[in-house]
């Protein structure tokens, strides 16, 4: 897989590397030379130095021949604009970009060629009500602009589904219980899978199947 990543700062650095030893090719989008001559990279990273936010710069780096776009730059603007040049002039098949600063995710949607963003002040705030929040649905990841939700749920004693088994459960068409964290273990869950009280539950749903899914497990 090519994936071009704009910006060479420490975490586009650090994906950069992560993909490369993982065998992908990987172009670095930078528009200061300064930045890219005091990079440490992987072998057989490419670079091009100029402005991802410019189309030309952007045809200049051949970006029609990647798969994946990632807007890394510590800009939240500079990454929705690289975002949607990269959707709308290249066609790129998925478009990742990093959100700076939280109040800034509402844009970060496919309206602007976004796929899926990353903010990482969100992820901490996932993480921590994870391990603090028994009986409370967390969204621990959105997919494709939030149509699709990753919610996690550690089960109460009082959960309504302890001691039940998901066939017994009307589960919307638009959700599904993906994966149980039991002791430690993880439990691929099947239609007589029965639910014990501090199993935590992981589940995919959509805005309109989320609700459902948290009457289901929790008491709220």
């Amino acid at each position: 897989m090519r994936v071009a990543i704009a910006g060479a700062g420490n975490v586009g650095l650090h994906v950069a590397n992560a993909l490369r030893r993982s065998g992908h090719e990987v172009l670095i989008i930078e528009q200061r030379q300064a930045v890219v001559d005091r990079s440490d990279v992987e072998d057989g990273i490419e670079w091009y130095v100029g402005d991802s936010c410019e189309v030309s710069s952007l045809r200049e780096a051949k970006l029609e021949e990647c798969e994946v776009m990632v807007a890394a730059t510590g800009d939240d603007e500079d990454n929705l604009v690289t975002s949607l040049l990269a959707k709308q002039e290249f066609g790129i098949p998925r478009v990742i970009a990093r959100v700076n600063h939280p109040k800034n995710e509402w844009m970060f949607t496919e309206n602007w060629g976004v796929d899926q963003f990353v903010s990482t002040p969100q992820l901490i705030t996932s993480l921590v009500e994870e391990a603090v929040n028994v009986g409370k649905l967390v969204e621990i990841l959105r997919f494709e602009g939030g149509l699709a939700r990753l919610v996690e749920v550690t089960l109460a004693e009082n959960s309504p589904v302890v001691g039940r088994a998901i066939r017994e459960l009307e589960i919307p068409r638009d959700a599904t219980i993906v994966a149980l964290l039991r002791e430690d273990h993880l439990i691929v869950p099947r239609g007589d899978t029965v639910f014990e009280t501090g199993d935590e539950v992981l589940a995919l749903v959509t805005p309109d199947s989320e609700d459902t899914v948290r009457h289901l497990l929790t008491t709220d």
